[in-house]
């Protein structure tokens, strides 16, 4: 039995499914999402290789992808014994004695002290702005305090790291140095990591995870975050209704206290009288009794209060906009409601982003909602702006405005912030979770159809239009204006679902909604 890095970080159950029933893993569908993230991180390995191989063309050694893991296993060791200086695509040899299997992107040799320095390209951050990271140079391996950035904490690195540096070690190939590095999404610098401070966890939870997997320690389904994308949900939300077990209604951490106060099912929590543990982990402990009396009502949202109010104005703009990973905001959707009528509006570019382009259609866009903001105060009408859960809003005006600063047409960015620190900007998800316990979640495609609106393409969703977005730009060969089609219609049903929400709530949510009261 040998495991790779990533059951470390993995439900425990899973790891015990994925172990002992291959078979069947083998045959579970796909899941799209994690197929679009894994092709580009690998787009996002290929670039990092190509600006270090153009800055050192002949320091590099390149362990070919071709062949067997075994064969690449082969050459990566003669590399090592020969004193590559620079090393890509390494492979170590499977070893079913200590369990492990893994590969890394690149291994750097440690000129000081020897052995092999092992370092992972990753397509998510691993700093933040802050200070007292340590981190390196791409091109040279040189450590040191920066004061630009801090540590974005990612426990799969760190197992991935500590994982490879064991397997480094049983050849008689690791550093003394006993550290590590990671290039992140911004590939920009290699984030440094101290092993010292990782290891004793990683041998404790490689252990764990090896009984596991051998059918030695026992294991029991349990839901928490990572179900989402698991191919064994299907069966294990089978068992968990079966048993009505707590964990429905209160996933993750907040299940585990529970069942150490032997409450074990939905039942128990919604019969729970007193003060809520003490022990809690987050969240509104009666929000949880109320979610589990709503499931048992087979309720999908529960009112907090008799009356539903929401922020409602003379002229009313829905904004939805489109990102594609961190590159850049392609498409800001608006929907003008004044009067009876409705228009809805896209302002986007087909640029791939990050594009010059996108400054313009950014303009363009801010350039319309001032537009609208002013006629309505010229007219003596009251203005609103709708979106929902403005964090991602909120971080792309920020950011476009930042980004392309003295562009035509483009905001300062003081201007930006007035506007959405006003109460013009209007976040129907924050009125939906004040007034609201939902039992299924808060997120549009969960909320606005129980009033009423549905998606016109049954795959609509924030991952499945990535993978549009992908073929409607062209990434992978010619750009598909089906596809545009599709990514545009997908935009302007969110921002009709908003509108029809907050209809909803002034309409007719009083009326289809129990109060929590009466449960």
């Amino acid at each position: 039995m040998v495991l790779e890095a990533a059951a470390l970080t993995r439900c425990r159950h899973r790891v015990y499914l994925d172990a002992n029933f291959p078979e069947e893993l083998a045959v579970a569908p796909e899941n799209s999402g994690a197929r679009q993230r894994q092709e580009a991180a690998a787009e996002h390995r290929e670039t990092v290789r190509r600006r270090l191989f153009d800055e050192h063309p002949d320091g590099w050694t390149l362990i070919a992808p071709e062949g067997t893991m075994a064969s690449r296993a082969a050459r990566t060791l003669e590399a090592c014994r020969a004193g590559a200086d620079r090393i890509w695509g390494a492979v170590l040899p499977t070893d079913p004695a200590t369990g492990r299997r893994g590969r890394s992107e690149i291994l750097l040799r440690d000129v000081e002290r020897g052995g092999y320095i092992p370092v992972i390209v990753v397509n998510h951050k691993v700093t933040d702005p802050g200070q007292g990271a340590t981190t390196s140079g791409l091109f040279e391996w040189k450590p040191a305090v920066d004061e630009t950035r801090k540590v974005r904490s990612q426990v799969r690195d760190q197992m991935r790291v500590a994982h490879l540096y064991r397997m480094l070690e049983r050849h008689g190939l690791a550093s003394p140095a006993k550290v590590a590095g990671a290039i992140g999404y911004a590939g920009d610098c290699i984030l440094v990591h101290d092993l010292d401070t990782i290891l004793e966890d990683y041998d404790a939870r490689l252990a764990d995870r090896l009984e596991i997997a051998r059918g030695r320690v026992p294991t029991t389904p349990s839901q928490i975050g990572e179900c989402k994308t698991c191919p064994w949900w299907d069966r294990c939300r089978a068992e968990l209704t079966r048993t009505r077990d707590v964990s429905l209604v209160a996933p993750g951490q907040r299940a585990e206290v529970l069942r150490e106060l032997e409450v074990h099912t939905i039942e128990g929590l919604a019969r729970w009288q007193g003060e809520p543990p003490e022990t809690w982990p987050q969240g509104s402990f009666e929000d949880a009794v109320v979610i589990a009396r709503a499931w048992l009502a087979d309720a999908p949202l529960v009112r907090r209060y008799r009356h539903v109010h929401v922020h409602r104005a003379d002229v009313e703009v829905d904004i939805d906009m489109e990102s594609f990973h961190e590159h850049g905001a392609y498409l800001w959707g608006t929907l003008l409601n004044s009067g009876p009528d409705s228009e809805y509006r896209p302002f986007v570019t087909w640029d791939p982003v990050p594009t010059d382009d996108e400054a313009r259609s950014f303009a363009e866009f801010w350039r319309w909602l001032s537009d609208q903001r002013r006629t309505a105060e010229r007219k003596g009408r009251t203005f609103a702006a709708y979106c929902y859960s403005r964090s991602a809003e909120d971080k792309w005006l920020l950011s476009s405005a930042r980004r392309f600063q003295g562009r035509p047409g483009v905001p300062a960015l003081a201007e930006v912030k007035a506007f959405i620190d006003s109460h013009e900007w209007v976040d129907i998800f924050q009125a939906v979770t004040d007034q609201f316990v939902c039992p299924n979640g808060k997120g549009l495609k969960k909320i606005a159809p129980i009033a009423g609106h549905h998606w016109r393409d049954a795959e609509a969703g924030g991952e499945a239009s990535m993978a549009w977005y992908r073929e409607a730009v062209g990434m992978a060969g010619e750009p598909d204006p089906a596809q545009r089609v599709r990514l545009l219609e997908y935009n302007e049903d969110d921002v009709i679902a908003t509108k029809v929400l907050r209809e909803w709530m002034s309409d007719r949510a009083v009326l289809d909604i129990p109060f929590v009261e009466d449960l």
